[in-house]
This record gives structure tokens, sequence and C-alpha cells, in this order.
């Protein structure tokens, strides 16, 4: 008998004797995801606040600072598949560990760049490191969250990660007037290095592995999930060929161009279009993301609600996004319109708020339909999102040069009016492994 089974077996019977209640180690993982969610959005949202100080130092134009931006997404995107497929294949307490590191690194190293191509190359290999984040994340909640806190579970990381969108404007611009504009690349870097080590300390890849886990909490979510594997082979095949997938792919690639507008362009838009100096610059492009928190919080939890009460996982990730979107498609345009600053942003808020109803939700149908294969369909979802947003930061530059604006928050409009549609055809209870037939065991 080996030794993991000899700590299994008392757990098992400390369960069946109900001798014991459920420790409380899976929402220890939880929150240490969503530290690592504000984490990668902190380090990610710097350059923005720091945009209008950068061009100013070396003459950047809009459309060079655009493809600054897009080396990053570019990167994101195109590593999204191989971090998930590290997440899947290493387990994600080796794999998320490193993807940490190695983007701290080049988080730091962009404080040292000289040019626009060395800030661009820096940003890429910034990129590829954080491609793996989010997929691996999903992978090591999948293993460890009940398919009734799957939304809220969610929704509360990616909470994380506006929340660190949010907040990071602030800390940056007050950094960039004492310091200047390379301080903050460096200082939060130091966190992200922190974290890893914490995650690496803390994470295991399955429950049964992990010291703080009793009988109770094992038997609880080893009786909703199974015991799982923490390393998988992927049937690459059977999954690409699922169409539900792709939908699920092209409604993120709607939600991620629009997202990406105000995590990248938004505070030059609050800069160049409605004359706020640094310090407002970084106060007012935080307020929309702190209302995403909120929409990131009750969009999960909703969508977890009404799973509780019988809706079906179909009705219940569906009902929220498809609310979502159209509550943003109708907000933008109106935001971007208004002259007065006060409403403008209100409007702003309000449509991001919308618009983040709907991630959490997203996130949480890749673990409802990928099963043990998590982390690479979130990956998949991810880097079809997230081409549109490397297509965001490089397009829009050209479109506020050639038309202003307002038509490129139009765009967004138009594109949450379509991921709406999408949502219409993407049905959670259905299990990519199983087949089109199959329905999630939950559903049964």
């Amino acid at each position: 008998m080996t030794g993991e089974a000899s700590v299994a077996e008392p757990r098992a019977a400390a369960a069946g004797a109900g001798a014991a209640r459920p420790t409380r180690a899976r929402h220890v993982v939880l929150w240490l995801t969503v530290l690592a969610y504000l984490i990668t959005y902190m380090d990610r949202v710097v350059i923005a606040t720091a945009a209008p100080v950068i061009e100013k130092e070396y003459g950047f134009s809009p459309v060079t600072m655009g493809w600054i931006f897009a080396s990053f997404s570019i990167a994101y995107a195109l590593f999204q598949i191989p971090g998930g497929w590290l997440g899947d294949r290493f387990g994600p307490r080796r794999a998320l560990t490193g993807v940490v590191l190695w983007w701290s690194t080049f988080t730091a190293a962009t404080a040292l760049t000289w040019s626009a191509g060395s800030m661009m190359v820096c940003r890429f290999l910034f990129g590829m490191g954080e491609a793996g984040a989010f997929p691996i994340a999903t992978r090591s909640l999948s293993r460890w969250m009940l398919p009734s806190e799957r939304g809220w579970a969610q929704g509360v990381t990616h909470a994380g990660a506006r929340l660190g969108g949010a907040v990071t404007p602030v800390f940056v611009a007050l950094l960039i007037v004492q310091f200047g504009w390379r301080m903050p690349f460096m200082a939060f870097a130091l966190i992200g290095i922190g974290w890893a080590a914490l995650w690496f300390w803390y994470y295991r890849d399955t429950p049964r592995e992990h010291p703080a886990v009793n009988g109770a909490e094992l038997a609880m979510i080893e009786g909703a999930l199974g015991a799982g594997r923490a390393r998988v082979s992927v049937p690459w095949r059977h999954l690409l060929a699922n169409s539900q997938l792709w939908v699920l792919s092209a409604m993120y690639f709607c939600y991620a161009y629009c997202i990406n507008i105000f995590l990248t362009w938004f505070p030059k838009y609050l800069h160049d279009a409605r004359g706020f100096d640094i310090a407002l610059m970084g106060l007012f492009a935080s307020l929309p993301l702190m209302a995403g928190v909120v929409g990131d919080l009750m969009g999960g939890w909703a969508s977890d609600l009404l799973v509780k009460r019988g809706a079906g996982l179909k009705m219940a990730r569906r009902s929220v996004a498809v609310v979502g979107f159209l509550t943003a498609a109708a907000m933008i345009p109106l935001a971007a319109a208004m002259d007065g600053h006060v409403a403008s942003i209100l409007c702003f808020c309000i449509a991001l708020f919308g618009l983040e109803l709907t991630v959490g939700v997203s996130w949480a149908v890749t673990l409802d339909i990928g099963g043990e294969y998590a982390g690479s369909v979130s990956a998949v979802m991810n880097t079809l999102g997230n081409s549109g947003a490397a297509v965001a930061a490089a397009v829009t530059g050209y479109i506020v040069s050639m038309s202003g604006w307002f038509a490129a928050f139009a765009v967004l409009s138009v594109l949450c009016l379509i991921a709406a549609a999408l949502f219409l055809r993407i049905d959670a209870s259905r299990r990519l492994e199983d087949g089109q037939g199959a329905r999630a065991p939950e559903e049964i």
C-alpha cells in the first residue's frame, strides 16, 4: 500500500462516519488564485497608465504605442494553448509557478527598455508568460471547486483581475509622479515573485495530495468531481472538432476586444479627449474597472444561484451573459457621446458592470464543458479571445487617428451585440469530452 493511499483511507472513513466538519482548503486555493489574477492585471495595466509619459519621453505616436500594446496581446494570444497544455501536462503547481516567475522578470525588464523596438520585444516576452496564467489557473480550480461553486469562483477570480486593473492606475500615477515611470514596473515584479513562492508552498494538484484537506472535504469534492488526475493527455482532435468550443471562443473574441480597450486605451482617451491630467486620469480610469469588479462578483453569484434553484446550467449561464452584453452594448456609445465628464464616466461604469457580468460565466462554462481538459478548453477560448484583444490594441490607434474616439467605442457596441447572439448558442450542460449529446453529470 502506498503512503498516499494510507492517508486517503482514514480520511474517507472519517467522512463516512460524519466525524469531522469539512475543511476549507479549496477556499484557500481559490483566494490564492484570486490573488494571482489580481497580479496579472496589475502587471498588465502599468504600461497603460505610464503611456502618456513614455510617449512624451520617446516621442512615440499613437500608432507606435498601439503596436507596443499589441506586442503583448499577440504573444498572449499565441501562447494560450501552450500555456494550457503546460497546466494539463505538468500540473498547475509547477506550471503556474513557472509562468509567474517568467512574466515577473519581463515586467521588471520593461523598465530597462530604450526604444520602441526593445519595448515591443519585452512586452512580447511578458505576454508569453501571462498567456499561461488563466488557462493554468482554470485547470488548478477544476479539481477543487464544486459544480455549484464554479460561477462564483470564476466571478471572484476575475473580480480580482479587474480589481488589479482598477487600483493599479492610482498607485502607478503616484509612483510616476514621485519616482518616474520605471519604478512601478520594478515594484510590481517583486509582488509576482513573492506570490510564486507562496503558491508553490501551499498548492497541490489534487485535493487528495493536500495535507490540509480532511476526509469530509475530500469526500465532498471527490463525490462531486471524482478522484481526478493531476496530469492528463489532451484529446485535441476531439476537442477541436466540437462546434460549441468555437462558438464559445468567437464570443470571447468579442468580449476581449472590448475589455482590452479599457485596459490599454482608456487612460489615454481620458487624457487626450477629456483633458484629464495624470492624477485625475488614474482616478477616473479606475472607476469603470471598479464597477467591473462588482459585475464579476454579481455575474458568477447570480449564475450559481440559478443553478441551485434548478434553472440548469444552460439557462443559468446563458441568461446572465446575454443581459450583460446587451447592457454594455447600450451604454458604451451613450457614454462616449456625452459631453459631461461625470455623466460619461457613470455610463462607462454601467457599461463595464454589464460587460463583466459575462466573464465569470464564460470561464465557468469552460469548467462545465471541459471537465478534465478545462485548462486546454479555456486556452482555446482565450487564444481566440485575445486575438480580439491584439486586434483592439493595434487597430484602435488607426481608428482614432482617422475617425475619432466615438468610432472606436461604437465598434465595442457592435461586438457586444454579436457576443450576446453567440451566447444564445452555448449550452453549458453539454460536456465536450462526452460528445454533443451527453449532458454533464450535474444536469442528469
